[in-house]
């Protein structure tokens, strides 16, 4: 796998997460400023009032431990589906908003359900699964790093504590697997496979693997004058082997 250097950075996968996360900040503040609970826009399952929190609930915290917990993780996973994921990043974002929100409302127990952790959890659940089918060796390793630094929310994803909104975490994962199906053909741009990585790959249409006959021996091309090279193979004992090659050259028949 190769890299490819043109283009190799854009600006949106440094300004949308910061912008993203200041967001966060400037909700929690102007709930602080204006002395109005916010915790009513969240998600209230199975009724109507509870719809607007679909889209609304990610910016809206119980508390400030509860936003500085979420600010960090939030960014940095942006991040990396900004970067890495160019052409399917804003599908993915707001998909994963909307079918997170849509899927705690539905499965969520009768309480405002609050916070960013069902985006969050979608985009660990998506990069990690994303990253290992791509079979791409960075976004492998991006998504064990994203198991190493994020791997303790799994763990989020049950019912261990009823003031955590374990539902949403559910379906944020859920939802960031199904999203990762979707776009597993999706290739990440940055990256260029080589034919030999590639599904359609065929060993026998390879000018190199040509080279080699089915014992995976090297067969020389025939140089002008010269049939093609034959090969034999003779097995002296069982720890040595030999190789001998046998060149037939073409006499001019007058």
């Amino acid at each position: 796998m190769k890299p490819i250097h043109k283009d190799h950075f854009s600006w949106q996968s440094l300004i949308v997460p910061v912008v993203l996360v200041l967001s966060l900040w400037i909700a929690f503040w102007t709930e602080l400023r204006l002395g109005y609970p916010l915790k009513t826009w969240g998600i209230y399952p199975q009724k109507l009032k509870g719809l607007y929190g679909i889209v609304l609930s990610p910016w809206i915290h119980g508390n400030l431990n509860h936003l500085v917990n979420n600010s960090l993780p939030l960014g940095i996973l942006t991040m990396a589906l900004f970067y890495f994921y160019r052409g399917i990043k804003w599908r993915v974002l707001l998909l994963g908003l909307l079918l997170t929100g849509g899927a705690t409302w539905l499965i969520g127990r009768p309480s405002w359900h609050i916070g960013a952790s069902g985006l969050i959890y979608m985009l660990v659940s998506f990069l990690f699964f994303k990253g290992i089918w791509s079979k791409q060796y960075p976004l492998v390793a991006l998504a064990l790093t994203v198991v190493f630094l994020y791997g303790g929310l799994f763990w989020y994803l049950f019912p261990l504590d009823p003031k955590i909104s374990w539902e949403g975490h559910s379906a944020g994962f859920v939802v960031g697997l199904f999203l990762a199906l979707v776009y597993k053909k999706s290739e990440s741009p940055l990256y260029e496979r080589y034919p030999w990585q590639r599904d359609e790959y065929v060993p026998e249409n390879d000018p190199f693997m040509r080279q080699f006959d089915e014992h995976g021996h090297f067969v020389p091309e025939p140089e002008d004058g010269h049939e093609s090279l034959t090969t034999t193979r003779t097995d002296f004992s069982e720890e040595t082997e030999r190789i001998n090659y046998v060149y037939k050259e073409k006499r001019n028949r007058s």
